[in-house]
């Protein structure tokens, strides 16, 4: 089973300002320049899956498309996609799901087959920190390449991939969004400092947004949860806040706070590792000096005895031959 955590990006994609965002900013812009964003109608619902026994984390909107002088509904099929690896059978899930929706949309009697199926733009957001190695169609998935005459018997669909961390921080300020804010924060997430700049400046392109109190809203809930799963003491960086546009100064000082905490808490760690560090190579170091003793000690026994070649005290010992000869040398004064 997938394992997805709650990452709060389906409640934000539940409001049109973010998905049109999210179309407008990164979908290729012959897909979005088409749409008529005034049209969106929200579609979504989980859906059990037989294949996978999962409900998967989604949003299904709608939107009015010119194409040709012909106007039609075409379906964004979003999925969410939000896990430590790549799962490889993406390309297989999707194809999965777009024929679950397809299913749900003949029973709830929105078309028929025999009217036929709207088009569907699958797109995946990913924003998991490794590299996206899945098939991005599910045709290049049948190996080997079948011969000419069965390549259109093959199954093909392909999803469009938004993957967050394959955007620079200059692309991302490009788009002055608040949703490409919301992608700076994510990115931004493993560095204190950082962090604190994303939020800045995502507060900013809330409050010059028309929607603002409603993205407000929304997005204070998210980044919320978000930095939830950073920590206790990131969490309570934003107990108190109630608006990102409203309680910036106060959000700016808790992050400072939280920046210094970090900071300190690094700096102990620091001399804790420091004098465990001190410690161990003390003790390597005694042990050496003690080992010194002993061989010293041992072959000066030996000398004493006589019985034994400076070459074979040397051999027992462990000691170099200059340092036996050295200390038979000072038994002889």
């Amino acid at each position: 089973m997938v394992n997805h955590h709650d990452t709060g990006y389906k409640e934000l994609f539940s409001y049109p300002e973010l998905v049109r965002q999210l179309m407008e900013g990164f979908a290729p812009p012959e897909v979005s320049a088409m749409m008529d964003f005034s049209t969106l109608t929200d579609h979504s619902g989980n859906y059990i899956t037989p294949l996978f026994n999962e409900k998967f984390e989604d949003k299904v909107w709608s939107v009015e498309v010119d194409w040709e002088g012909v106007r039609q509904r075409v379906f964004v099929y979003l999925l969410l996609e939000f896990q430590s690896t790549v799962d490889h059978r993406l390309p297989i899930r999707m194809l999965h799901y777009v024929a679950c929706f397809y299913d749900h949309l003949i029973k709830t009697k929105v078309t028929t087959a025999r009217k036929g199926m709207p088009p569907i733009f699958p797109v995946v957001l990913y924003n998991g920190s490794k590299r996206w190695t899945a098939r991005e169609d599910i045709y290049r998935m049948v190996r080997p390449e079948p011969p000419v005459f069965l390549r259109v018997y093959q199954p093909h669909l392909r999803y469009y991939l938004v993957n967050e961390s394959a955007f620079t921080e200059g692309e991302l300020a490009e788009r002055d969004t608040p949703l490409s804010g919301i992608f700076e924060v994510e990115k931004a997430s493993k560095d204190v400092e950082a962090l604190q700049g994303a939020v800045k400046r995502l507060a900013a392109r809330i409050r010059a947004h028309p929607e603002k109190a409603r993205l407000d809203e929304v997005i204070t809930r998210w980044l919320k949860r978000h930095l939830r799963r950073l920590g206790t003491e990131a969490e309570q960086a934003l107990e108190q806040i109630n608006s990102l546009v409203e309680d910036h100064a106060m959000l700016a000082e808790n992050l400072q706070t939280w920046a210094e905490k970090e900071r300190q808490k690094g700096r102990q760690e620091g001399r804790q590792e420091g004098r465990l560090e001190g410690r161990q190579e003390g003790r390597q170091e005694g042990e050496e000096i003690g080992l010194q003793k002993g061989q010293r000690l041992a072959a000066i026994n030996l000398l004493k005895l006589g019985l034994l070649t400076d070459e074979q005290i040397a051999q027992t010992t462990g000691l170099s031959l200059t340092e036996v000869i050295a200390l038979r040398s000072g038994q002889a004064h």
